[in-house]
This record gives structure tokens, sequence and C-alpha cells, in this order.
């Protein structure tokens, strides 16, 4: 099992951690199995902000992914079919113990100098 950090705007990170959002989606997911993510929340914020748990990874075209994960999605499915348009690919990580940081932590506290355009993995 593995860490992975992954960037994620301000409106989806304030969803995640109010319990909204507990299906975070990607287009690939990570080559290893993911037991815990790291959220890097994007501009302004620019701060790993917390972690999850990864209690399940959902894997399977845009429709069957949708139809697992649409009650916990915390997104339209307007938005969720845009990201994923000409895709026939879909990823689901699904969050749980979701814990926010009291201090927001830089990149660099994890031996990362970007934030990920897809994801990275940590120690």
């Amino acid at each position: 099992m593995c860490k992975i950090l992954l960037s994620i705007n301000p409106e989806h990170v304030n969803n995640i951690l109010n319990g909204n959002k507990i299906y975070e989606f990607r287009k690939t997911s990570a080559k290893m199995p993911v037991d815990k993510l790291f959220i890097y929340c994007t501009k302004p914020v620019k701060k790993v902000v917390g972690f999850a748990e990864v209690s399940e990874i959902i894997n399977g075209n845009p429709e069957e992914v949708w139809d697992k994960t649409k009650n916990g999605a915390g997104i339209s499915k307007k938005f969720y079919d845009d990201y994923y348009l000409g895709r026939n690919k879909a990823v689901a990580y699904k969050l749980k113990k979701v814990n926010a940081f009291k201090e927001p932590k830089d990149l660099s506290y994890y031996g990362i100098h970007n934030a990920p355009q897809s994801y990275v993995y940590i120690d």
C-alpha cells in the first residue's frame, strides 16, 4: 500500500473536508494500491491541508463509476461528464477518516517542489 498527494481545487477540498464529497475522481489511477491520500489545495491556498484514508478504489467506464459514486460525488453530473468527456476510463477514490491539519503544510515538508498535475507518491 502507498500514499499519494493530489492537487485539488479549493471548492472540492472544502467539500471533502466538510463531508459532502466522499469520492475523489481521477482520469488515471496510481500504479500501486493507495491507502492514504494527502490533499494539496491549489491556488490561492497552495498548501497540503489534510489527508484521508482510501477505503476503496473504483475503476470502470465513466457511467459505471458514476452509478456507484453519485450519492457521494459532491459534484454535479454535468461537471462529472465534462471532466470525463471523450474518456473511456474513470477512477474514484473513496475517502474515509478525513483529517484536516491544524496548520497546513508546504509541499517542501514532503520533499516536493511543484504541485503534481495528477498525483505524486510520498513517503
